[in-house]
């Protein structure tokens, strides 16, 4: 399957991931694009920069919001929910808005999907889903747990529903990047929560294509869990500081990194796939599939036999060569980040 003459809902589509995707989409002639985002002001601001696309259609709404989401899932045929409540802290302190959003958010697009008979539906989860010390890990765990349960309860339906795992993405709205440039370029600081920190982290690049990619070749029940590099905190840090440093010529001597602690809910590290899940999966190349244990495991078994299995163990930042500041440096030009 590709997307050439497909109509597409993208939930959660003026966030930075979702933007992406909407802009790789756009490139295969899909029929129409359907954007739906409560956030007037980013709808505008994505209206202007696609003015000249005729198949875009903007949508005011909330996931929360089960006829809202009906009525756009309507004569729709592949659905990318990327609406989400992501941030540890803000989902700490508001457990319920995040339980509304990531969880009954994605129920309503499941229903909604499967009364209308959509051909596919993705979601977007994250590695904080593994072994979730957060409110907001623990919600896109419940929520990656109903998406794959949508498969042998739909009914008539055919729809596929599949989940995408992955990290941080570099440069995204709100993520640490661009914090440290601002911070460097007002302060002559940059604050970080601590040095020996690890995450996974990718390009926006990557993230949308490989999410892509996902919805094109599944069965249905899986969940990709992309493959990423583990960057240190402190290799990060570093490498910002002197290329922030270089670009506006200020002195790096003046910068300072003051260590101010984990924030409520935060890991040291970060999981892609446990132990147990690494059991179920099998090594795409570019990602890995972790099909569903509860039904129908010799379909999945026929469906992946040309691929070779996932190595068993626990998926962990900690435990996984870091890239080098030199490689990190390059992602972020590549990337156009800094």
């Amino acid at each position: 399957m590709r997307y050439k003459d497909k109509k597409i809902l993208v939930i959660g589509g003026t966030g930075t991931v979702g933007g992406k995707i909407v802009e790789e989409l756009l490139k295969q002639e899909p029929a129409v694009i359907r954007i739906l985002s409560r956030d007037e002001y980013k709808q505008f601001l994505i209206g202007n920069t696609l003015r000249n696309q005729k198949n875009i259609r903007l949508l005011i709404g909330d996931v929360r919001d089960y006829d809202r989401v009906e009525r756009a899932c309507r004569d729709i045929d592949i659905v990318f929910n990327l609406a989400a409540m992501k941030h540890v802290p803000a989902c700490e302190y508001n457990p319920t808005e995040a339980m509304k959003t990531n969880i009954i958010g994605m129920d309503n697009v499941i229903k909604a999907a499967r009364n209308h008979n959509v051909e596919r539906v993705l979601f977007t989860s994250s590695d904080k889903a593994i072994n979730p010390t957060n409110v907001y890990g623990a919600t896109k765990l419940l929520a990656e747990r109903i998406t794959q349960a949508a498969n042998f309860s739909r009914g008539s339906a055919q729809t596929k529903f599949v989940v995408v795992r992955f990290g941080n993405v570099m440069g995204s709205r709100g993520s640490i990047i661009p914090l440290f440039e601002k911070q460097i370029l007002e302060q002559r600081k940059i604050t970080v929560t601590d040095l020996n920190m690890s995450r996974f982290m990718m390009t926006l690049t990557q993230a949308a294509a490989l999410t892509m990619q996902a919805a094109e070749n599944c069965l249905g029940g899986e969940i990709f869990i992309l493959k990423m590099p583990v960057i240190r905190l402190r290799d990060l840090a570093e490498v910002v500081i002197e290329e922030t440093c270089k670009k506006h010529g200020i002195d790096q001597q003046e910068i300072k990194i003051e260590t101010i602690g984990m924030r409520p809910g935060e890991k040291l590290y970060e999981e892609l796939m446990t132990e147990e899940e690494s059991k179920f999966a099998f090594d795409l190349e570019k990602m890995y599939a972790v099909c569903p244990v509860t039904y129908e495991t010799e379909k999945f078994r026929d469906f992946y036999k040309g691929c070779r299995a996932a190595g068993i163990g626990s998926y962990c930042s900690h435990h996984m060569e870091p890239i080098t500041r030199e490689e990190i440096r390059a992602l972020l030009h590549e990337e156009g980040i800094l």
